[in-house]
């Protein structure tokens, strides 16, 4: 018991300073894109060519990259002109699908819930997940939140195991026609008002299984989302953010 009470002062106090302090991520960290339509040449669909999920468009404006559909897997900053940049920025949630249209004006973040809904939820949020077909990759990115680097009960916010104790469900996952009923019998069971969040690609848009037969291209369609986590997986501080936007604590 001594060594283990040593070895717990060496180690010193490891959770994180956020919100209040910016974390420091990897350089290679692909965070929220960058894009420079004045940089594309005439007539080039480099960037949309090279795109296997069609996250990049062309508009009259110029290039626009859908962030609910990307993988940051970056085939698209293939542009020797460097038209799309990945940044090394976090914050990418958002309220609604139209906000992860990214054009030259950049990521439209996250708005916190209407007075009421923070009245009931700004100081304790209780949230069930749902992973909806979902390949554990955003499941796990959401369970590290529960460690002590970010340790998420501190902002009032829990993982719950009944929906009939949750404000809201986060759901990962293109919503497979196996887990469809599953997820809306878990919505009815939740006692309203309540949330729902898509975390992850596959959850907002279906992701690399995006119009398979056996899914659904995600929860958009079948659940009215109140907040949008993009990424393949989205990072626990992209995660972190979000949850704290939509509380009006950020």
């Amino acid at each position: 018991m001594l060594a283990i009470l040593r070895e717990r002062l060496r180690q010193g106090y490891r959770t994180s300073g956020f919100p209040a302090q910016e974390p420091i991520l990897p350089e290679r960290f692909r965070g929220a894109p960058r894009l420079r339509p004045e940089r594309c040449v005439a007539g080039c669909d480099g960037c949309v060519a090279a795109c296997a999920h069609g996250a990049m468009a062309r508009t009259e404006a110029g290039p626009r990259l859908d962030l609910g559909r990307s993988l940051f897997c970056a085939d698209c900053a293939v542009c020797p002109q460097g038209v799309v940049e990945f940044t090394n920025d976090y914050r990418l949630a958002a309220s609604s699908r139209e906000d992860l249209l990214l054009a030259q004006e950049g990521p439209r973040l996250a708005q916190a819930l209407e007075r009421r809904m923070l009245k009931l939820f700004g100081r304790s949020l209780k949230l069930r997940q749902v992973s909806a077909g979902g390949c554990n990759g955003c499941e796990a990115d959401l369970n590290v939140l529960g460690t002590l680097v970010f340790d998420l009960g501190r902002f009032g916010i829990q993982f719950v195991a009944s929906p009939r104790h949750a404000d809201g469900i986060i759901v990962t996952g293109p919503v497979s026609e196996n887990m469809r009923e599953a997820l809306l019998a878990t919505y009815d069971a939740m006692p309203a008002p309540k949330l729902v969040i898509a975390a992850g690609a596959c959850a907002i848009n279906g992701g690399p299984f995006r119009d398979s037969a056996e899914v659904h291209n995600g929860v958009t369609d079948l659940l009215p989302v109140d907040l949008f986590l993009p990424g393949c997986p989205p990072h626990p501080y992209t995660s972190l953010d979000g949850l704290l936007r939509l509380l009006g604590r950020r």
